[in-house]
């Protein structure tokens, strides 16, 4: 039994490029330094000294920072190449935060805020056509998965660590994040191999030669999709907290420890199961699937079944399963649906949703809850992941050619 379990995971990590592990590596060390943004709110209030809304304001800049950056990441990629961007926007990114420590002056600040916003989120783009570059064509989800799995195990250690630093010093979470990422720019200079050009493989793309994202119908239909799906899914993060603390009472402790389930099980589980699947069904069922699961997510946290604890821990893990679902295949559709000379331009496109839903899910979110009710919240979310898996779905039988 023991053997059959390690025979599996064995499976599931293997067939990988060299290249796809060490970019893994890269991502790990890049996101175990994500901790900053996580307490900025906090260290506007407590350290300046400025009001809640002066906070608010920080982190709207920062994401709007981050919007501006996805966008053009592509014309930069285009202009230098992924790995260059990488290294000039890690580097950058990281003197950046450290800069921000030592920050007295509040506009300048905010100023800062959108700089750090637009570098690290223009590393995001240049990273995603990255693991598509060195994936074997065969093993492009598995790199994804491979991929997101450092990433989810990279924030969970750099959340731990980064309370452990705010307890100390505030400005100790600034310094080690800025340094963190230019270690992650040295890395990648020194472990990735340059870049002369782009491969060719046109018969694992979909749609092959150079063309914009925004032009193309299909693709933009199928973003509106997932930027309902993955505003959905931020709240998750943003809001579901504050009402497990303020509306059921449950302790914080025990709220971090439900929460950290996510990390667990994806970093657990995600590369089996996309090992299991990838050759089994359409990629485009799994998206849709996995979005309608995280509609029953949210409904075990309006209707709780138990008790409040055990239904939060239920939601938790079947809002997991939707992104171990729907994710990494999202990941590969859009990789597909670029093909290798558009591939900068199409991911640029999908890290812009996920910065457009960073903003529209904490803001939306809190909207409804404080001027309706958190119950009118969890409606509203439920719908609209149905609306998003029932699109997806109607989408890919009206244009079986592009799924």
């Amino acid at each position: 039994m023991l053997n059959k379990i390690a025979n599996t995971y064995k499976t599931a990590f293997s067939g990988l490029s060299k290249e796809s592990w060490m970019l893994s590596l890269v991502m790990l060390i890049n996101r175990m330094g994500t901790m900053a943004a996580v307490f900025m709110s906090v260290y506007v209030t407590r350290i300046f000294g400025r009001s809640l809304a002066d906070a608010g304001l920080v982190i709207t800049l920062f994401g709007a920072g981050a919007v501006l950056g996805a966008l053009s990441s592509g014309y930069f990629i285009k202009k230098i190449g992924f790995r260059a961007v990488q290294i000039v926007t890690s580097i950058l990114s990281g003197l950046l935060f450290i800069f921000f420590a030592k920050i007295t002056d509040f506009q300048l600040l905010c100023t800062v805020a959108v700089l750090i916003g637009f570098f690290s989120e223009a590393f995001r783009p240049a990273n995603f056509t990255a693991v598509a570059y060195y994936a074997k064509p065969e093993m492009m989800t598995k790199s994804y998965s491979l991929n997101r799995f450092a990433v989810n195990l990279g924030m969970g250690l750099g959340t731990a660590v980064g309370g452990i630093l705010a307890s100390i010093d505030y400005h100790l979470l600034f310094f080690v994040e800025g340094s963190t990422y230019i270690i992650v720019g040295i890395l990648i200079m020194l472990l990735l191999p340059k870049i002369n050009k782009f491969k060719k493989n046109k018969e694992n793309s979909q749609i092959s030669g150079s063309k914009s994202p925004w032009k193309d119908a299909v693709y933009m239909k199928f973003l509106l999709l997932i930027m309902i799906y993955i505003s959905c899914f931020l709240v998750v993060f943003k809001l579901v907290p504050v009402f497990w603390k303020d509306i059921q009472h449950i302790d914080e402790s025990l709220i971090g420890s439900i929460l950290g389930l996510n990390g667990m099980i994806i970093a657990v589980f995600e590369m089996v199961l996309v090992q299991h699947l990838q050759t089994r069904k359409k990629d485009v069922m799994y998206i849709y699937v996995g979005i309608f699961i995280a509609a029953i997510g949210f409904a075990l946290i309006l209707f709780p079944v138990f008790s409040v604890i055990v239904s939060a821990v239920i939601a938790i893990v079947f809002l997991t399963v939707s992104e171990m679902l729907a994710l990494p295949f999202i990941n590969t559709f859009v990789v597909n649906r670029a093909g290798e000379e558009s591939r900068a331009s199409y991911a640029s496109a999908y890290t812009f949703v996920w910065s457009v839903s960073g903003i529209i899910a904490p803001a939306g979110g809190a909207f409804i809850a404080d001027r309706f009710s958190y119950t009118a919240l969890w409606v509203v979310l439920i719908v609209l992941c149905l609306i998003a898996a029932a699109g997806i779905k109607m989408l890919s039988q009206r244009e079986k050619s592009d799924f």
